[in-house]
């Protein structure tokens, strides 16, 4: 046998790259087993396939489907999105490296026999010149990434989910692409409040504010982009404060204002209110409402489907249009991003709610709305372990679902952010 030779093109990029991963030198139909070990925040994440060689001695990913391993089909980036953390760190640790600045380095390995080859693959969050900057000043916290270069540069602002907190990973790849990237902090978070209950909008409204001033952005152009309750919410600032928001992308959001749910501060229960405007709570959708019934999730076995509450909320019309997010009133583009097996909340019935409100509205700006049927709640990001998809709520402690499969929340998670670029392209006149 020749030399085993495992080769990956490009070996060091950003994440959202994706890879070409061969191997030559093994024996014509020969089985080859590629290993794939990431360490991630002090854990390492592992998967395997087997391929069987062409008449060549080669292995392509791109081009090859395993025979064997952790993943199945063609799928170039299956031996970083078919990982699993073996030691369990998994439920309390992120796929990410602490420091956005620490790239995420993947040692492949390849062997045929008694043939081995390695090779390293490096994926980055942050571009050359990208800056980071933490904020805890005049009213707001969070963390703002900024490009390299003088600019102008247009800008957006994340805002995270139940989770709480803030996403840096996120951010910072945005401004790798040019875009000032604010990570708001809301609750969750040293600064802020401990839990979503009774979230003034006036905070996020202010935030934009400051945001603008900061960085000035390209054309005063300013998108909203939230993810699962942050969606929901993006949606919500777009239309309660329509001339701060140049654009709106939520990602597996909500049509309609909800309570607190598995995020809320205990005292005040799941059933209390999220949102305050004026110092008011916001009508969501469990008020008065008839049909609601928590009973679906409480009494399902684990781990639990929070969706299959969610749905009989939808069973009393009258409640649900008190609790209708008015989308109408947003002026700029909208994207849409959902999943056919959310099991968080019905995010693609919801999407759809949203994109026939708007339609009907006559929104002019573009409405996009990207939509994955076996995928679930975890559209998230590219490249990344897709395998974690029941877990422990950080906040209500409750093993819940989020649905679809490995292999669909990979396909999603890269169409979503090509369909994230393209539209803010769009919205941005390139």
């Amino acid at each position: 046998m020749t030399g085993l030779s495992l080769t990956v093109e490009p070996v060091d990029a950003l994440i959202d790259v994706p890879r070409r991963i061969t191997v030559s030198g093994a024996q014509p139909g020969a089985l080859v087993t590629i290993g794939a070990e990431t360490p991630r925040s002090g854990h390492p994440w592992l998967s395997r396939a087997v391929f069987r060689a062409d008449a060549a001695g080669c292995v392509d990913l791109t081009r090859d489907a395993p025979v064997g391993g952790d993943y199945a089909g063609v799928s170039a980036m299956g031996p970083i999105w078919s990982q699993i953390c073996p030691s369990g760190g998994a439920k309390d640790h992120a796929q990410f490296n602490a420091s956005t600045a620490e790239p995420l380095e993947t040692r492949l390995t390849a062997s045929c026999g008694a043939a081995r080859a390695e090779a390293l693959m490096v994926q980055r969050l942050l571009a050359p010149g990208v800056t980071r900057h933490e904020i805890a000043r005049d009213g707001v916290v969070g963390v703002l990434y900024s490009p390299a270069g003088d600019g102008p540069f247009p800008a957006v602002m994340f805002l995270n989910g139940s989770n709480g907190g803030v996403n840096e990973p996120r951010a910072a790849l945005m401004a790798a692409k040019g875009y000032h990237a604010l990570t708001l902090a809301y609750f969750g978070y040293p600064g802020v409040q401990k839990h979503i209950s009774n979230t003034a909008l006036e905070y996020f409204a202010h935030a934009l504010d400051w945001l603008r001033a900061r960085v000035r952005p390209k054309g005063d152009f300013v998108a909203v982009s939230g993810q699962s309750r942050g969606g929901e919410l993006a949606l919500l600032l777009g239309a309660t404060f329509p001339d701060k928001v140049s654009a709106v992308a939520g990602w597996v959001p909500s049509a309609f204002v909800h309570g607190g749910q598995a995020a809320a501060d205990p005292a005040l229960g799941r059933d209390g209110p999220s949102w305050l405007l004026d110092g008011k709570p916001l009508v969501h959708i469990w008020d008065g409402n008839r049909a609601a019934s928590w009973t679906p999730y409480d009494e399902g076995l684990p781990p639990r489907r929070n969706s299959k509450a969610m749905v009989t909320a939808l069973g009393d019309p009258v409640a649900c249009a008190r609790a209708r997010i008015p989308v109408e009133r947003i002026r700029g583009p909208v994207l849409l991003i959902s999943g056919g097996d959310d099991g968080a909340w019905p995010s693609d019935l919801y999407a759809l709610m949203v994109a026939n409100s708007l339609a009907a509205a006559g929104h002019k700006p573009p409405v996009v709305w990207e939509n994955w049927p076996e995928a679930g709640h975890s559209i998230l990001f590219p490249y990344v372990p897709t395998t974690r998809i029941a877990s422990v709520h950080p906040v209500s402690g409750v093993l819940t679902t989020n649905g679809g499969t490995a292999a669909a929340n990979a396909d999603a998670n890269v169409g979503a952010w090509v369909a994230m670029q393209d539209w803010l392209a769009q919205a941005t006149g390139g």
